[in-house]
């Protein structure tokens, strides 16, 4: 059966996201999306949040037939590289290690290793010299918000030629993108453990851009920060903890 999971979305436990995790799982259902990563930059926090909310469970399994995968997007020392499907410890201070130990900790930890955007220089795309060194899972080869559309053109030609699976997402930092490119993985098994198995075979990908007006807001938030930042919700420390082993 096919399942349409966006795999690169972010909340307003990013820095430069806005929307609520309840926003963006509502607005995902309203596209006809099955599911969504939550990839917060450097921070696993959303994650924590929606366990506490009864929005995603432990076990991995769809909450009212809606599946959140855990993720994290960390800023490497040599570009932006996607966590899918497992949180990893203490987030911020993994900024700046370099690509290939996070890697490693992303298998350690059972999740999935994706650079996002690569090639796209403005939006800290991991460069190809830097890929090739990497034991990497799959690769995002369409971002509905690159900076320009080659990068994506670059991204799919170096999947091609390396036989990587291939992703696409929206790369969401509000609720109104999440949905506009993603993954359909067929699949029975939908779980996180499942699509995880799935994601590393190939898969079809709807991919859309980004509305002018959405690429906009996106630019806004993401460069220039013009907006008042919504109170981010405490999250439970024990249970951040326990998270975050």
């Amino acid at each position: 059966m096919p399942f349409n999971i966006d795999l690169h979305t972010h909340t307003f436990f990013s820095g430069d996201g806005v929307s609520s995790p309840e926003d963006l799982i509502t607005a995902a259902k309203a596209k006809g999306l099955n599911g969504v990563a939550v990839t917060d930059h450097n921070t696993c926090e959303a994650v924590t949040y929606m366990l506490e909310k009864g929005l995603m469970r432990e076990d991995g399994t769809p909450v009212e037939n809606f599946l959140v995968l855990p993720g994290v997007e960390v800023t490497t020392a040599e570009g932006h590289l996607l966590c899918i499907g497992s949180t990893l410890p203490d987030p911020p201070r993994l900024k700046g290690k370099p690509a290939q130990y996070i890697c490693e900790l992303i298998h350690e930890r059972g999740g999935l290793a994706i650079p996002p955007h690569p090639y796209d220089l403005f939006r800290a795309g991991i460069r190809f010299s830097v890929l090739e060194t990497l034991p990497i899972d799959a690769i995002e080869v369409f971002n509905a918000a690159t900076t320009l559309r080659r990068y994506n053109k670059y991204a799919f030609k170096y999947a091609q030629e390396r036989g990587l699976p291939m992703t696409a997402a929206s790369d969401a930092h509000h609720a109104a993108a999440v949905g506009t490119a993603y993954t359909i993985l067929n699949t029975t098994d939908f779980t996180v453990k499942g699509i995880l198995a799935q994601i590393c075979k190939s898969n079809e990908l709807n991919q859309q851009y980004l509305t002018p007006r959405d690429s906009m807001r996106k630019t806004w938030n993401n460069w220039l920060r013009l907006r008042r930042r919504r109170p981010v919700p405490a999250v439970n420390e024990s249970k951040k903890s326990d998270n975050g082993k």
